[in-house]
């Protein structure tokens, strides 16, 4: 049967101004990085980007090297975007990226302007599309001209291949430097996606919060539960079944010390007097302040992504439970 979206979708869903741009993203995004490769159920890939999109994630990132295999999260979401959601595709926000290795040999990798070009030629082929909303730079290249890889994507822009740029994993000097060039270029740079969790505070300590907030900048968070820890999935040990067991990339059973656990119990016993779950005290903690301008989710069932938007009628957080979670964690 022909999707249908759901008529209330855009009820409860917030939507946040990305920093002083006109584009507004939902609170919770929805990410791709897992569980849309190539041996994902097609069927489950298509309910997870339904369940999203009826419950008011208009936001689908991706990266060219999503997967595993690379560029298979692409070529699934494209996919279902032909299939099922192309009625909407005016709806929605898509945004990808390149910066990490792609393909063999000098060109597919870091930030020049050969790859990053050929990257996104590469990435509108697999996504079935004629333009992404946001395309991003995603890391940091200590050897290309930082001036070389904002005139690429400024070109992109230009070409009509993108709508908005992006920088991730920059630090806050790199992204004033970045911002001062696209500045100049009227290039609508908007938006950085970085790390950020309870557990994970760099962008605090490396400049890049302060900078954006200042530089009128938005703000995306990804591994925003720090691959499950910051849920109930490891309040009472490894499970065989987890992410930890299937797949060591991310998460190793060594960072799973005696202490961390002491800390995820403490702060699951605080998310149950907040009346929420450990995930949804987590996400909630993300937009406390109103720097972050939406959390990136990923999901491998639909009942997850339902339990994580609730966190849009979440209660603001108190001095003291702030405070308390600083000394759990610090």
């Amino acid at each position: 049967m022909t999707y249908i979206a759901g008529k209330a979708r855009y009820q409860d869903m917030k939507y946040n101004r990305c920093g002083r741009s006109g584009l507004l993203l939902p609170e919770v995004s929805f990410g791709l990085w897992h569980n849309f490769g190539t041996d994902a159920p097609y069927t489950n890939m298509k309910e997870l980007c339904f369940t999203a999109f009826d419950n008011g994630i208009t936001h689908f990132d991706l990266a060219n090297n999503y997967g595993p295999e690379y560029g298979s999260a692409e070529t699934n979401f494209g996919r279902i975007m032909k299939n099922e959601l192309s009625a909407y595709r005016d709806e929605l926000i898509i945004s990808t990226k390149a910066g990490y290795d792609m393909w063999e040999g000098p060109y597919g990798n870091w930030g020049s302007r050969k790859y990053l070009i050929a990257s996104l030629d590469q990435s509108l082929k697999r996504l079935g599309l004629d333009y992404v909303d946001i395309f991003y730079h995603h890391r940091m290249d200590p050897e290309t001209p930082l001036e070389e890889t904002m005139l690429a994507l400024d070109q992109i822009v230009r070409s009509g291949k993108a709508l908005y740029v992006g920088i991730s994993n920059y630090d806050g000097p790199a992204m004033k430097r970045a911002a001062e060039i696209l500045e100049d270029l009227k290039c609508p740079f908007i938006i950085n996606q970085n790390r950020y969790s309870i557990f994970d505070r760099t962008i605090e300590k490396n400049g890049l919060k302060e900078a954006a907030v200042q530089g009128g900048k938005g703000i995306i968070c990804f591994s925003p539960l720090a691959q499950g820890m910051l849920t109930d999935r490891y309040l009472n040990g490894i499970p065989q079944d987890s992410r930890m067991k299937a797949d060591g990339r991310f998460l190793h059973e060594n960072d799973l010390t005696p202490e961390k656990l002491q800390q995820i119990r403490a702060l699951n016993e605080l998310a149950q007097e907040r009346g929420q779950s450990l995930a949804q005290m987590a996400l909630s903690w993300i937009l406390r302040d109103g720097a972050v301008t939406s959390v990136l989710i990923g999901a491998s069932r639909p009942s997850q992504i339902e339990d994580n938007v609730r966190i849009v009628k979440r209660t603001p957080f108190t001095e003291d439970e702030l405070k308390r979670i600083d000394e759990i964690t610090q």
